[in-house]
């Protein structure tokens, strides 16, 4: 099921867009002000994004410009009360994909939404089940690995988590993502465990695990995978 998040300040716009991709099957969590929402992006999994312009706190395009820092590729779409072409390019700069004026017709907006899932599909589904950096080898599918002791095989739950952070390659991840994806929505185990998994990574792929090259932790936020 796609997530989606909605920031949207007006309540009756909100909660209309909101029963309306519930009734299309997609699983939503609303904002009402800048800050708000961007905590609630960097606990959770989005898969799309729609951002009002005029929020309280921070305005749309701020929003945009941090989430575009931390993912480049989740799909954002724009809604704004002014239909100037000088917006809707200040907000493609910014980083999004997609602008909507108001009022808008509730069949455009789910179309567009449509759209923007499909294309990002492929990038953001894209199934591989070998991965290799440096000398290292990991084989998703039968959880067999290669590292810098030799041939092992990973658990289930190390084989999930290195498959999410090579999806995401080169991004930060936070905590409460790889909690949520990996370990799912009801059963949260400490962040204490993710910590000795990545370590755990560490010992398996890196040639110096008290200086990695490619498992690094992100204080204060979570993980990054970091390959060329």
């Amino acid at each position: 099921m796609y997530r989606i998040l909605i920031v949207e300040d007006e309540e009756s716009i909100r909660k209309l867009i909101k029963l309306n991709l519930e009734i299309e099957g997609y699983e939503v969590v609303e904002a009402s002000k800048g800050k708000e929402a961007l905590k609630i992006f960097n606990e959770q999994r989005f898969d799309l994004a729609i951002l009002d312009i005029m929020l309280p706190e921070i305005n749309g395009f701020q929003i945009c410009e941090q989430i575009r820092l931390n993912n480049s590729s989740i799909p954002i779409l724009m809604l704004s009360a002014k239909d100037s072409t000088q917006d809707k390019i200040h907000g493609l700069k910014k980083g999004a994909d997609d602008y909507l004026a108001k009022p808008f017709n509730l069949e455009e907006l789910l179309l567009r939404i449509q759209k923007l899932l499909q294309r990002s599909l492929p990038q953001e589904k894209e199934n591989i089940d070998i991965f290799t950096f440096g000398e290292n080898r990991i084989n998703l599918k039968t959880y067999e690995a290669t590292g810098t002791q030799g041939n092992f095989v990973l658990t289930n739950k190390e084989a999930m988590l290195l498959k999410m952070l090579f999806e995401r390659k080169n991004e930060v991840v936070s905590r409460q993502q790889i909690l949520q994806t990996v370990w799912g929505y009801d059963v949260y185990p400490s962040t204490r465990t993710i910590d000795n998994f990545i370590l755990s990574f560490r010992k398996y792929f890196e040639k110096d695990p008290k200086k990695p090259e490619y498992f690094h932790s992100i204080r204060g936020v979570g993980y990054k995978l970091v390959l060329d």
